[in-house]
């Protein structure tokens, strides 16, 4: 079972990251189990569109961008598809790249007794960060990854335990969907850190370096729906502690667990802290890793992994992120960009897979089924009022 588990573990650890702890406390603290509904349906559209993205990567052996660029004959589309993408990943991740690395800083300062390091942290996570990176061939990335995202499961699961919520409540919020009050960006903003746009990218690619036979599909479907359906379970637990623990002001995930140490000791703080490490470097690594595959596709180099280009994309992002964080540069523009161009390319290239997957030229007998195109429609209906209202949102900070 454990050797079809694989990118989608990468893509799950992706997702669940600082930015969604911190979205789902908030959820939690404000709305209670309220929008549990939001979050399964984000990681059922999230299953979806990346089952659609992994098995273009098996059955075309391209990244994503890739097919998109050989299959789109008018030039002048062809050139502004792949500025949109280039612009939202690499800016975008560079900027986000920034909370990945502080999301681990705040964990990794809560196991260390000595504070004078602490102003290191960054410098050090992004050390160990590019270590891993610049080191590792795909099957090693796979085993950290396996053993990072079972540790910050099991973190935040035996949080979630610890508070002992009400199960019925559970059940309501997540079967019997409701809209709180000043509750709509919340339910956009959990949507939107679970459906990623990069994600697709980096899943197409990743599955052509596990698998290369179209025999492999129901492994590819089976590490898609496990693996992020486990990642659901963690944003999930993570939204649930916070709707059952006492807090009363959020400022960022690590107050959730000082929350809990009154009631549970110190284990619980230790558990928050070590999942927040958890979810740190893992979205550290995959963030660079996603932007270097959309380079390479767009560009068409070869190589993978090794190719020297593909290194320094990834090496410029990670180097980003820690200056930000270094310099407590607040990247505000960068990211308001960042959120207009994924506003745009979400839909976009919902619609670009779902056409792709269509075409029997590219996926012979593995296009979708009618079933497949209702779901897709239904989410890229979604992610179009989805980009609107993000865009809309950056506008009105203008």
């Amino acid at each position: 079972m454990f050797n079809k588990i694989g990118p989608g573990v990468l893509v799950a650890a992706a997702f669940v990251g600082p930015g969604t702890i911190t979205m789902c406390t908030l959820a939690g603290t404000n709305f209670g189990y309220a929008l549990l509904w939001a979050l399964l349906v984000s990681v059922l559209a999230t299953i979806i569109l990346q089952g659609m993205a992994g098995r273009i990567g098996l059955v075309t052996q391209s990244g994503l961008v890739d097919v998109v660029r050989t299959e789109l004959k008018t030039r002048w589309v062809k050139n502004f598809v792949i500025a949109i993408v280039l612009g939202a990943i690499l800016v975008g991740n560079a900027a986000y790249e920034a909370g990945n690395i502080g999301g681990a800083t705040l964990g990794l300062e809560q196991l260390l007794p000595q504070p004078q390091l602490r102003s290191f942290l960054p410098t050090i996570i992004g050390s160990i960060i590019f270590l891993l990176l610049w080191f590792s061939s795909y099957k090693i990335l796979e085993k950290i990854f396996v053993g990072l995202v079972g540790v910050m499961g099991a973190s935040f699961v035996i949080c979630a335990v610890l508070v002992q919520p009400s199960i019925s409540e559970i059940f309501k919020g997540m079967f019997i969907p409701r809209l709180p009050e000043n509750g709509l960006l919340t339910v956009v903003a959990l949507v939107g850190t679970t459906v990623v746009p990069y994600n697709l990218f980096l899943h197409a690619s990743l599955v052509k370096e596990k698998w290369n036979s179209k025999t492999d599909l129901k492994a590819v479907n089976w590490d898609t729906i496990v693996s992020i359906g486990l990642g659901g379970l963690v944003s999930m637990a993570i939204l649930i502690t916070a709707s059952a623990a006492p807090i009363s002001e959020i400022n960022n995930a690590l107050d959730m667990a000082k929350a809990l140490e009154p009631l549970f000791g110190k284990m619980a703080f230790l558990f928050m802290a070590i999942g927040l490490l958890a979810a740190g470097i893992t979205s550290a690594i995959t963030a660079p890793l996603a932007a270097a595959y959309v380079a390479s596709s767009c560009f068409g180099w070869e190589g993978g992994m090794q190719n020297k280009k593909f290194k320094m994309v990834w090496t410029i992002v990670l180097l980003c992120g820690v200056l930000f964080l270094s310099f407590d540069i607040k990247p505000i523009e960068v990211i308001q960009f960042a959120q207009v161009a994924n506003g745009i390319l979400l839909p976009v290239m919902a619609l670009l897979l779902l056409w792709v997957v269509n075409k029997k030229s590219v996926m012979g007998e593995n296009k979708n089924s009618l079933v497949q195109n209702a779901f897709g429609v239904a989410i890229v209906l979604f992610t179009i009022f989805l980009g609107a209202k993000s865009i809309f949102k950056v506008i009105g900070l203008f």
